[in-house]
């Protein structure tokens, strides 16, 4: 393909994996989740189910767009995920690296923005899942420690929301304070992408001129032990700092990781 064509084939692919999210979450929604709660158990079994078949559906959509020469994408040390207790941050650069996470979890909670509770694609979605909320955020914070606590492995971004291209990331400080206080181990991955990509200021069809490759790095467990002993505010204010000096430190590190990737 010429280099035009090749650019009208991304946006023709990221168009049709936009429908395809969209119609599989509502047939998910209202016909296989539903069945799925009719089958025996409680609602905790019935609940891993959920997620398992989120995972897999994820899964499938990250193999297709990436099958179609969408997405390139490497992730490495996923063999470490999904581990009782552990909470799993990652920085959020692209509206497509949570799918990613996902996909390649087993069966994790996530902390979603509340509008998916609204959203009629998603709703059904993340309310089988038992996908917790980031509003209110008091509420947001006891739903994740008590869900740790329970075993689940658990997935939240620090940022809230997507990083703003050219500008600083900011963390908030209650994903620090959910992992002193009710973490087993916190895992973070350092996500990149060689360009542009479904960021916060971009619209679905403004595709990058090249295909988009994606970098998701699984980095060593954080010891957690030396801010168990600290007041619960300090302590969460304390770590909440070290992560964000500490992704911007990985992140900077391992810039250029793949701009010269071909298309």
């Amino acid at each position: 393909m010429g280099e035009r064509q090749t650019y009208l084939w991304r946006i023709l692919v990221t168009g049709t994996c936009f429908v395809l999210f969209g119609i599989g979450g509502l047939i998910l929604g209202l016909l296989v989740f539903p069945a799925l709660l009719l089958w025996p158990g409680d609602s905790g079994r019935r609940r891993a189910r959920t997620r398992a078949l989120v995972q897999r559906a994820f899964r499938l959509f990250v193999a297709v767009m990436s099958g179609l020469r969408g997405l390139g994408y490497e992730f490495e040390g996923r063999e470490r995920l999904g581990r009782p207790g552990q909470l799993i941050v990652a920085n959020h650069p692209t509206l497509i690296d949570v799918v990613l996470i996902v996909a390649f979890t087993p069966a994790p909670a996530c902390v979603v923005k509340a509008a998916l509770f609204a959203n009629p694609f998603t709703r059904r979605v993340v309310q089988a899942a038992g996908y917790i909320s980031n509003a209110p955020t008091d509420q947001m914070i006891e739903q994740s420690i008590a869900a740790l606590k329970s075993g689940d492995c658990l997935i939240m971004f620090p940022e809230g929301t997507r990083t703003r291209p050219g500008q600083p990331m900011h963390f908030h400080r209650g994903t620090a304070s959910v992992a002193v206080r009710g973490a087993a181990v916190l895992t973070p991955i350092y996500i990149r992408v060689d360009q542009p990509l479904l960021d916060k200021t971009q619209a679905w069809y403004q595709v990058p001129p090249r295909r988009p490759n994606m970098s998701l790095r699984v980095g060593d467990d954080i010891d957690l032990e030396s801010y168990r002993y600290l007041p619960s505010p300090r302590a969460s204010r304390q770590l909440n700092a070290w992560l964000l000096e500490h992704y911007g430190q990985e992140l900077e590190r391992t810039a250029g990781y793949n701009e010269t990737s071909p298309d």
